[in-house]
Order: structure tokens, then C-alpha cells, then sequence
């Protein structure tokens, strides 16, 4: 990993978390490029990290190994077929974190002709990426070598934990449950400091119990070896207010809720993939 040439194409914020936490992995900074159209971007991404910088995509990505595509899905594809004639002359591998573009359509706009002969990996990370404790899901085309999954799983280990996929149409089942998964977090625990103002709490008082709480739970799931299931059970007193809180959340049909959104979310995913991937 350490003589992998790196180029990153945008410089946006989910770019510079992996740039940090690569540095944290000691990746040496001088093989790690950012190509960026603004100019302070580049200039604060040199000067913070020192790594290389470059106003122009094609001349960032000459001999790179991997070119990591950190630019929003609407624009991938003018970037893709700009980028084409460079990617089919260095073959590197191509990284892509924008959500719901499938490997297919990137390697045609890459100027692969059969769909898949570019070594494409899809990413999903979720926000939490930014402060090193996102999950992302990997998805890897025909064309990857084992290598190349070895290095994607180093760049997006770098800000959290990295799962493949072995099916690409689960990504949209990932992206669901994961990608949009802290802002269903989020919404939770909103409504969870609304109920403890309204029960006589603080705003502060009820802000703060709520996110050492969710951070306290989400702990103990992570460095516990029961199921979820078995945490619940165990802070659960039969007779005892958690019992009678929980009981409330299944008359409201709870397991039936979450699976809607799901649903919901990873339905928008295949829509987007579809209306994106159509040539413009």
C-alpha cells in the first residue's frame, strides 16, 4: 500500500476524511493526489496534508494505481468520459463513492465496451466516514483483481468498517440500511430529547442523555458477541419500565415501520441507478 500512487478526483469532504485517515495508516503524503476545479480547496488540501495537487483531472490520474472518484453522482458521468482515453491508457483501478451509479455504466463511461472490462469497485460510506467511524460497503466488478480488492479495502478501511458484497443489487439494500442509516439515527434520537423536554427535562439535559445513550448502546452491541436481540432482553425487567416502553413500540408495529423505510430508501436507489446510468 505504501508504494500505491493515489489520485483522488474532488476534494470535497468524504475525500479529505479517507486523505486523513490514509495519513493516520502511513501512506506517505507524496503519493496521494487531489485534483480539484477550486483553487483554495487544492491550496488547503496541500498545505494541511501535503499531498500533491492538480487543477486538471486527466494530467492527476497519469501513472496513478488507483483514482478514486469523489464526485457527486450527477456529474460522474461528463467526468468519467472526460477521463476514458487516460483510465483505458494507465488501467488503473477506479474507486467510486457516488451513490447509485452502477459498475456498468461507469466502465462504459470509463470506455470500456462490454460493461465491465475497467476494474471498478462501487463504495457506500455513511457520514460517519468523516470521523473515522463509518461502515462502507464494497462492490467489485469482474475486471478486479484480488490485489486491487486488497487496495479498495485498504483506502475505505481508513475511515470505519469495510463489508463486500458479492451481489451488486445489494448495494441498494446497503445504501438503505447503512448509506441513509444515521439520519433514521438521527430522527430517533430527535424525537427522543422532543418526548424528554415534553416528559419536564432541559432541551440540554435531554440533548445530552439522548446522545450518550445511543452512544453508550451502540457500544455495547459493537463489543458485545450477543445479538441485539439478547442486549434487549437483558435491560429489559419484566414488569419494569423499559418492558412497558418496549411493549408500546410493538403495538406500534416497529419491526413493520423500519422494514417500509428500507424498503422506501433502497427502491429510490435502483430508481436513481436507472434515470443515472441512461446516456445523456
Amino acid at each position: 500500500m505504501k508504494q500505491t500512487k493515489l489520485t483522488f478526483i474532488g476534494g470535497g469532504n468524504m475525500a479529505t476524511s479517507l486523505i486523513g485517515g490514509l495519513l493516520a495508516d502511513k501512506l506517505p503524503a507524496n503519493q496521494i493526489t487531489v485534483a480539484d476545479p477550486t483553487a483554495s480547496t487544492r491550496d488547503s488540501l496541500a498545505s494541511h496534508f501535503g499531498v500533491n495537487t492538480e487543477e486538471d483531472n486527466v494530467t492527476a490520474i497519469a501513472n496513478a494505481d488507483v483514482v478514486v472518484l469523489a464526485v457527486k453522482p450527477q456529474t460522474l458521468q461528463s467526468v468519467a468520459e472526460a477521463l476514458a482515453p487516460a483510465v483505458q491508457k494507465c488501467r488503473p483501478l477506479v474507486v467510486t463513492i457516488a451513490a447509485g451509479i452502477r459498475s456498468a455504466d461507469l466502465s462504459r463511461w470509463l470506455g470500456g465496451k462490454t460493461g465491465d472490462d475497467v476494474a471498478v469497485v462501487r463504495a457506500m460510506p455513511n457520514t460517519p466516514a468523516l470521523l473515522q467511524t463509518g461502515a462502507t460497503g464494497l462492490f467489485a466488478n469482474a475486471q478486479v483483481s484480488e490485489t486491487q480488492r486488497d487496495l479498495a479495502e485498504s483506502i475505505l478501511r481508513a475511515v470505519g468498517l469495510t463489508l463486500w458484497v458479492e451481489k451488486e443489487d445489494q448495494m441498494d439494500a446497503l445504501t438503505a440500511l447503512s448509506g441513509s442509516g444515521p439520519a433514521y439515527f438521527f430522527r430517533i434520537m430527535e424525537a427522543m430529547e422532543t418526548a424528554g423536554t415534553e416528559l419536564g427535562l432541559s432541551a440540554e439535559t435531554a440533548h445530552l442523555l439522548t446522545l450518550q445513550t445511543a452512544l453508550g448502546a451502540a457500544k455495547m452491541a459493537l463489543e458485545s458477541s450477543e445479538a441485539t436481540d439478547i442486549l434487549r432482553k437483558r435491560v429489559t425487567s419484566p414488569g419494569g419500565t423499559t418492558e412497558q416502553g418496549l411493549r408500546v413500540m410493538e403495538e406500534w408495529n416497529i419491526d413493520g415501520l423500519m422494514a417500509q423505510v428500507l424498503t422506501a430508501a433502497s427502491e429510490r436507489s435502483r430508481e436513481l441507478a436507472k434515470s443515472l446510468g441512461e446516456t445523456k
